[in-house]
């Protein structure tokens, strides 16, 4: 099979975890919708085809790497009814899960043919911690790759790419050193006002250590910010 259409079905196959998880982590609360957010959130609490189309217009946009774009792409349409197998129902009092969804891999990190391993969350505020702390309405992203040595202080190369499906907001978050670790591994963390609501968020980039440069594949999440 040729490479890329095996990443493009691995793709579909962690998208579609995406959507499966998404319906354990996702409530529905229709008495407490605004106006604005019955233009994104349908009576399930799906993703209405105008939220489909904000996080597709996103995902175009230049600034967004193609692997990252793919992949929201991907996640919104199971996560909207809109995919290859269609999205799920969406129970009521459902736990919240801020782990992002699958680990990521980083070839040769740490040295020839020792890889890193790397894991993300996603931390709704209010929260003292993560550093820098996480205000009401915000979300904090930790992004840690294992095995590796303290992150370099100068970083800019990994990135979080999100989208609140219930207000409508995007943007990217990068990830900095913020002295999380700081004898290792490389963790880097920022925080998103990303508003109150349901947020699908990609993550993909590079982490600086103090010996390598390691690029990492976008992982995704998807969970609530009240």
């Amino acid at each position: 099979m040729p490479q890329s259409r095996h990443r493009h079905r691995r793709t579909l196959r962690a998208a579609a975890t995406v959507a499966t998880l998404a319906s354990l982590m996702l409530g529905v609360s229709a008495p407490a919708a605004s106006a604005q957010s019955s233009r994104y959130i349908d009576t399930f609490g799906r993703p209405t085809p105008q939220a489909v189309r904000t996080v597709h217009e996103f995902a175009a946009q230049p600034f967004v790497p193609q692997p990252v774009a793919d992949t929201l792409r991907t996640a919104v349409n199971f996560f909207g009814g809109r995919g290859e197998t269609g999205g799920p129902d969406l129970p009521t009092n459902a736990p919240v899960i801020s782990q992002f969804l699958w680990p990521t891999v980083s070839l040769n990190c740490i040295g020839p043919g020792l890889h890193s391993t790397a894991s993300a969350i996603a931390v709704p505020g209010p929260a003292e911690i993560p550093a820098p702390g996480v205000p009401e309405h915000h979300t904090g992203f930790v992004f840690t790759a294992l095995g590796t040595p303290p992150a370099a202080e100068a970083q800019g190369g990994m990135n979080v790419y999100w989208a609140n499906v219930t207000n409508g907001r995007t943007g990217v978050t990068p990830l900095d050193n913020n002295q999380i670790n700081p004898t290792g591994p490389a963790t880097l963390s920022g925080v998103a006002d990303t508003g109150p609501g349901t947020v699908l968020a990609a993550v993909g980039g590079s982490v600086r250590t103090t010996s390598n440069v390691c690029t990492f594949a976008p992982t995704v999440a998807s969970f609530n910010v009240r």
